[in-house]
């Protein structure tokens, strides 16, 4: 069984998109302007981050611009991992619903943490105010909402310890046998499938001569 935690990949493709010099650079240059810049060309983060999550509808222009370029990076990425043969893949996408990724992921799972909470870690990482925040938690579907559309739920609003024991628990659910219609789409079942009609061609050319 091959593992792959997925979330280094769609961080680090996300980095690559709006690096300096890039088509997202350029995008979200030539729209939000020279001002988002940090003295080295490369764009401030933060600075964005408040931009978008006060305003709805720049996070909607936000959203437009990388989405062809972050999307075209998963699919990349995943098709990588398939080719080597990984059964299991973890997306960690903040905007699984929202995007409507959710219908092609199986199964869903949900990180849920109590409103409190939530706000206390997002200041605490981030350095922001209890406004900036709730503003970013605004911008998203309620996670409460997401709770309830979800297979599987880790609540993580207690220690790290506790969040750590379930998700071993978890992961022990995803890692089992494949189903039949999960094999044929493995990259053996695939593999399996071409062989398998390789083979019946070459019989049955044989049979006709």
């Amino acid at each position: 069984m091959c593992y792959e935690l997925y979330a280094e990949c769609v961080f680090m493709h996300l980095q690559n998109v709006v690096q300096k010099g890039t088509g997202g650079w350029k995008k979200i240059i030539k729209t939000f302007g020279n001002d988002i810049l940090l003295e080295n060309g490369e764009i401030d983060r933060a600075r964005l981050g408040q931009i978008v999550f006060s305003d709805p509808m720049k996070r909607q222009v936000l959203n437009r611009l990388l989405a062809p370029h972050i999307s075209s990076g998963i699919l990349w990425e995943i098709l990588k991992l398939w080719m080597k043969g990984c059964k299991v893949v973890i997306l960690d996408i903040p905007l699984l619903f929202e995007t409507k990724m959710d219908r092609w992921t199986n199964p869903v799972i949900v990180v849920w943490v109590d409103p409190e909470t939530q706000i206390e870690r997002l200041m605490s990482r981030d350095g922001c105010s209890q406004e900036q925040a709730q503003n970013r938690i605004n911008a998203q579907l309620v996670l409460d909402w997401k709770k309830s559309e979800a297979d599987i739920v880790i609540n993580n609003s207690g220690l790290l310890d506790d969040t750590e024991e379930q998700f071993q628990e978890v992961l022990k659910q995803v890692s089992e046998p494949l189903t039949w219609k999960e094999r044929i789409r493995s990259r053996d079942g695939l593999l399996s499938i071409v062989l398998c009609t390789a083979v019946g061609v070459l019989l049955a050319q044989k049979n006709l001569l």
